[in-house]
């Protein structure tokens, strides 16, 4: 019997905390430490569904990621299919992948966008990143009241610590810099973003100005759901330094230093401990040797031109909020 069997056939989706992912083949390794971590922590008495948003797993990748399966954390996958919304954000991200430093050219960045549209049986869900690692209970995070907010998120700390960043979401995206938010980790009602048209929103915006951004999906969110966000305790989403703030729940390793590239990192122990059983360990331990010097200046090369983009950009007369 299913662990979501229940008398009434709408309690097994309401009883449900519903925890999203999207990747591609690549992201795998690292969507099963994250995963495996979420097993490690969540409470026994709840239910637990994550569910994989993919553009083509290989058997193999999906035999794993199941493997993680516990008694009370069920795994779906969900290949996403071509349709006139992802059609134009592939045909966008083709276009971006152009540019030097676009770290977020891969349309698997906005399969985030379909979750309301995609899974109308839930009117609240989590979304989280692959380089993410749980410290606690994401059930917790689910309990969050929204106070009827489209989304709870936390602030950006890299905006606020980078000038160009800064410069850039003020003057280019449009958000006050210490208001604009991560989207690696979301608590969303999907309720709510089904009135508002969320997806279709984002598409025409896409289509209509073709706006050449630093993190196209994350701003387009921001500017979508401005006055619509409720803003997370850093708790749930927190960068990896070496002594985290007391009571950290998730840990984010957002944009550089990547434990799997680097070593030495800020809180790598932690990503390893939750990568052993996953039955990707290996592949990543061989990835993080195959990360030569070579690799390493070009991943420096990359967030530099990143930095830079977002400074040449920070001059816009056009912010994406006004258009």
């Amino acid at each position: 019997m299913s662990i979501f069997a229940t008398g009434n056939p709408i309690d097994k989706y309401t009883k449900v905390v519903p925890v999203f992912l999207t990747i591609n083949n690549d992201y795998a390794p690292y969507a099963a430490a994250s995963i495996h971590s979420l097993t490690q922590h969540c409470n026994p008495k709840r239910y637990y569904r994550v569910i994989i948003l993919h553009d083509g797993l290989s058997f193999v990748s999906r035999l794993r990621l199941r493997s993680l399966v516990t008694r009370n954390v069920a795994i779906q996958f969900k290949k996403m299919t071509h349709n006139l919304y992802l059609r134009a954000i592939i045909t966008y991200c083709t276009r971006r992948q152009k540019g030097a430093g676009d770290f977020f050219s891969s349309a698997v960045y906005y399969y985030r966008a379909f979750i309301p549209r995609l899974f109308p049986v839930y009117e609240k869900a989590i979304y989280i990143d692959s380089d993410t690692i749980l410290r606690g209970d994401i059930g917790e995070l689910f309990d969050v009241d929204l106070e009827d907010k489209a989304l709870a998120a936390m602030v950006d700390p890299k905006v606020s610590l980078i000038p160009e960043f800064r410069r850039y979401v003020d003057n280019a995206v449009g958000v006050k810099h210490d208001e604009y938010v991560n989207s690696g980790v979301q608590l969303m009602d999907l309720k709510k973003m089904r009135k508002m048209k969320y997806l279709s929103t984002m598409i025409d915006l896409i289509k209509k100005y073709d706006a050449d951004l630093v993190a196209p999906d994350q701003d387009y969110l921001n500017v979508i759901l401005a006055g619509q966000i409720k803003f997370l305790a850093p708790v749930w989403n927190a960068e990896p330094v070496e002594s985290l703030p007391k009571g950290t729940k998730l840990v984010h390793y957002n944009l550089f230093n990547k434990p799997w590239h680097y070593k030495n990192v800020p809180q790598e122990k932690l990503f390893w401990n939750a990568a052993k059983g996953t039955g990707f360990l290996g592949d990543l331990k061989r990835q993080q040797e195959a990360f030569d010097s070579a690799k390493q200046k070009a991943d420096h090369a990359k967030v530099e031109a990143l930095i830079q983009k977002a400074d040449k950009l920070s001059k816009t007369k056009k912010p994406l909020i006004k258009l």
